[in-house]
């Protein structure tokens, strides 16, 4: 098929994730000050969105803590940059199996279960522009975990989201996840305009060759507004890839640490590099104000 490159293009910096990747660079944000602080330095640095998962500060781990939530979004709005602010939404369907012998009980060590309300709450009580919806159930890459999201939960998630006037974006991890996106699009669960990330290369969801993200590409509505991303070597690819396939581009720590081979990255560093990458192929990076207008985005101030 012909290239339809998208000439104007917002970067996503995606600020910290919920991976185990916080002992591996000292640039991995823990606290929500630092958090916000890699967030603002990535706007400064050329990205429209920063999508933001909290971890405890002291451990590093993930975690799904509102005030937290609250620290980050009142940092980030009160600094002296402009942003679009997305939170995930993704943490509380973390099913870990005992085992292949015995697979229940599940193992509580890793098992975060938690109904569709508590899922959304930090959302609820942050009112971001966006929050993300991952659409569908996957095997990730430890043996017995399952990331789990059921087509009952994800309506109930989506439905609470549009009635806080929060814009959810899709995350696809397979093509599955985007016949279940036009699903809850068809059901008029999920408003025009629609926002989907094409997520590639994490293991067991679709893998990050050409062959199966144009695949993926040519699944997404062509009204639809697309981002893509890939993790670890081939994340600075994806940014040349998404935007040659008309998307837009993902960069950030969450999805790599790197920016060259022996050199750690700080997210603003990501963030510049794919930028530098979409200019000199000819494309404009657009701020938060035109991201808005674009997928009529609404920037509010956190209930107290």
């Amino acid at each position: 098929m012909p290239l339809n490159a998208n000439r104007e293009v917002f970067i996503t910096c995606a600020v910290t994730g919920s991976g185990s990747s916080q002992d591996r660079s000292p640039h991995v944000p823990r606290s929500p000050e630092q958090i916000a602080n890699s967030a603002i330095d990535a706007a400064k640095a050329g990205a429209a969105v920063v999508h933001c998962h909290v971890r405890d500060p002291d451990s590093g781990t993930p975690s799904r803590k509102v005030a937290y939530y609250r620290e980050v979004t009142q940092r980030i709005r009160a600094a002296d940059v402009d942003v679009v602010l997305n939170l995930t939404a993704g943490m509380g369907g973390d099913m870990v199996f005992g085992g292949v012998e015995a697979p229940l009980p599940l193992n509580d060590a890793g098992t975060d279960m938690v109904g569709a309300t508590e899922r959304v709450e930090h959302v609820a009580q942050c009112l971001p522009e966006i929050c993300t919806l991952d659409c569908g159930t996957m095997n990730f890459a430890e043996a017995d975990y399952v990331m789990t999201n059921t087509p009952g939960m994800l309506r109930a998630m989506a439905e609470k989201m549009k009635a806080l006037g929060v814009r959810p974006e899709i995350e696809a991890f397979d093509t599955g996840h985007l016949w279940f996106a036009k699903q809850l699009v068809d059901e008029g669960i999920i408003e025009d305009p629609v926002l989907i990330q094409l997520c590639m290369g994490i293991p067991w969801g679709a893998p990050d060759d050409l062959n199966t993200f144009m695949a993926m590409v040519n699944n997404v509505p062509d009204s639809w507004c697309f981002s893509a991303f890939s993790i670890g070597r081939n994340e600075m690819p994806y940014a040349a890839a998404a935007m040659l396939a008309g998307g837009n581009v993902r960069v950030g720590l969450e999805d790599n640490l790197w920016l060259e081979k022996g050199t750690l990255a700080t997210n603003a560093q990501l963030v510049e590099k794919a930028a530098t990458i979409v200019t000199n192929m000819g494309a404009r990076v657009i701020g938060p104000d035109e991201v808005r207008e674009r997928l009529k985005l609404v920037k509010r101030d956190m209930p107290a």
